[in-house]
């Protein structure tokens, strides 16, 4: 089946959901390893205090991508290069972290771990509320004592891993490549907005919606903003076999491989994905799969925290939908 044919089979859901006003807008992309693809966007981009189109080309605020679009990426890179390992502990970049005790837990985390989620940390702790000081809120991050809990997806991992790439490289996240097709801000006119946002008192569009990556001024857990199209440019180098993507491939538990999501019973990316699929989510309504077996990968992006996150958007549904009929061939 051409990719035209799968864009138009797998776009019904997003349409259906534009239309119950569950979510403002959408653009959905296909591509395969020849780089043939199809784009399409419906809806808006922004509905109050302006309406705006949503459009092939609108940037989105990619929210979680960034884990898998940016940092995971630099670090595996860091990796093949020597200058880390993935099994040393953090510490042998942060030697700070937890400084003041020695022999606790946070002291022996790695790079691997936290790559792959499997370390003891919550999944997402409201830094931004502990001050406004960005430097201030990173001695924070390493300093505060961390209450080990069982293994989840957790947001500190890669925030983790972004203030030891800025160590590494000697430049703030921001100060830094982000990547062909990616930037770390928008266009306000060329955005999709993302919250009315109660604490910065004023609809967020163009700049970072994560409340803990603004405070910080760039991390590694959020921050990336891109088009459709830059986002199926990475997928397509991944097809391609960009030098990270035996890792990205390569399992570390049921669930997740070196930064990325696998197969599971309830996944994002549907129930017909090949096994050697590996998909990530945004917060913000974004994500991206990349199926190996078929050599296809698919981005579904949308605004749906617009104009509020407390909001039934089904967008876990609409994810699985998509993947479901992108798949059903």
């Amino acid at each position: 089946m051409s990719v035209d044919a799968i864009l138009d089979k797998a776009f019904a859901p997003l349409q259906a959901a534009v239309d119950a006003k569950r979510i403002p807008g959408g653009v959905l992309g296909v591509v395969d390893a020849k780089g043939v693809r199809a784009v399409r966007a419906i809806g808006s981009a922004q509905l109050v205090p302006v309406q705006r189109p949503m459009t092939d080309g609108t940037w989105f605020d990619l929210a979680s991508l960034s884990k898998v679009l940016f940092t995971t990426p630099r670090i595996l890179a860091l990796a093949a290069a020597g200058t880390i390992d993935l099994d040393a502990p953090l510490v042998s970049v942060l030697p700070d972290f937890r400084q003041y005790n020695p022999d606790n837990w946070e002291r022996k985390v790695t790079f691997r771990q936290c790559l792959g989620h499997q370390t003891p940390f919550p999944g997402v702790v409201p830094i931004y509320t502990y001050g406004s000081d960005p430097n201030l809120l990173r001695a924070w991050v390493l300093q505060h004592e961390w209450v080990a809990g069982p293994a989840v997806y957790s947001d500190i991992n890669f925030i983790l891993l972004g203030i030891a790439l800025e160590r590494l490289t000697g430049k703030p996240i921001r100060q830094q490549d982000p990547g062909p097709g990616f930037a770390w801000s928008a266009d306000p006119a060329h955005a999709a907005a993302t919250e009315q946002d109660p604490w910065r008192g004023r609809v967020v569009v163009g700049e970072v919606h994560d409340e803990n990556c603004y405070a910080l001024q760039g991390s590694g857990h959020a921050g990336l903003f891109g088009t459709a199209a830059s986002v199926l440019d990475y997928a397509q180098r991944l097809l391609n076999g960009a030098p990270e993507t035996e890792l990205v491939r390569a399992p570390l538990s049921a669930k997740r491989t070196h930064g990325w999501e696998r197969p599971y019973d309830g996944w994002s990316g549907g129930d017909r994905c090949a096994p050697e699929t590996i998909g990530h989510t945004g917060f913000t309504g974004t994500g991206l799969w990349v199926d190996f077996a078929r050599g296809r990968a698919w981005t579904l992006l949308t605004n749906r925290v617009h104009p509020t996150r407390h909001f039934d958007s089904g967008i876990i549904a609409l994810r699985r939908a998509v993947g479901d009929l992108i798949n059903g061939d």
